[in-house]
């Protein structure tokens, strides 16, 4: 089994990965980052070099490979629910939380992290606020579709948002993590 979480830009998934991994005794990995090692450059350039579908596909491909791990807690991209193939690949591999946050929370978290800009492109012409509210609209049916679990990131540190997955999903932690 493996735990898979989804979710918009700067809702906490990898963050929130490496701490869940850590409690349980797990690997963790961030799917993003595992697609510019493979392509050997990042979103952006991957998008700027051969378009999005590109980008889509290898992310189809990543997902699939990482989803036949066991005992990993993946970081998905955040629009890689909107593949079938993807939600059918993280279902099949386990639980699926979806971390929610606010547009205005995702805005405030994004424009304060250095690399968003350099590494993710904008998936819209408007970018910023305007992007986060049309993307949220489209992805949040397919997001809540996709998910077991939807978590509200609003107002809780790491450690209470991974105390409250942990216990929603009845995950003891691993023996060399006792709580």
């Amino acid at each position: 089994m493996s735990l898979t979480l989804i979710g918009y830009r700067a809702t906490g998934k990898t963050t929130l990965a490496r701490l869940l991994a850590e409690r349980l005794g797990w690997d963790w990995i961030d799917a993003d980052v595992e697609i510019e090692r493979r392509a050997g450059k990042s979103i952006a350039r991957i998008f700027a070099d051969e378009g999005e579908a590109a980008f889509r596909e290898l992310e189809v491909a990543v997902t699939a490979d990482l989803c036949r791990r066991e005992r990993l807690v993946l970081a998905a991209g955040g629009g890689a629910p909107m593949r079938e193939e993807n939600r059918r690949a993280m279902r099949a591999a386990g639980p699926v939380v979806w971390l929610r946050a606010t547009p205005d929370t995702i805005h405030r978290r994004m424009s304060g992290d250095a690399t968003t800009a350099a590494r993710r492109p904008n998936l819209t012409d408007w970018g910023g606020l305007a992007e986060i509210v049309e993307l949220l609209r489209r992805r949040e049916p397919i997001y809540q579709e996709a998910a077991d679990l939807a978590i509200d990131t609003e107002g809780k540190t790491p450690d209470q948002l991974a105390d409250e997955i942990l216990d929603r999903l009845h995950l003891p932690p691993g023996p060399e993590n006792p709580t």
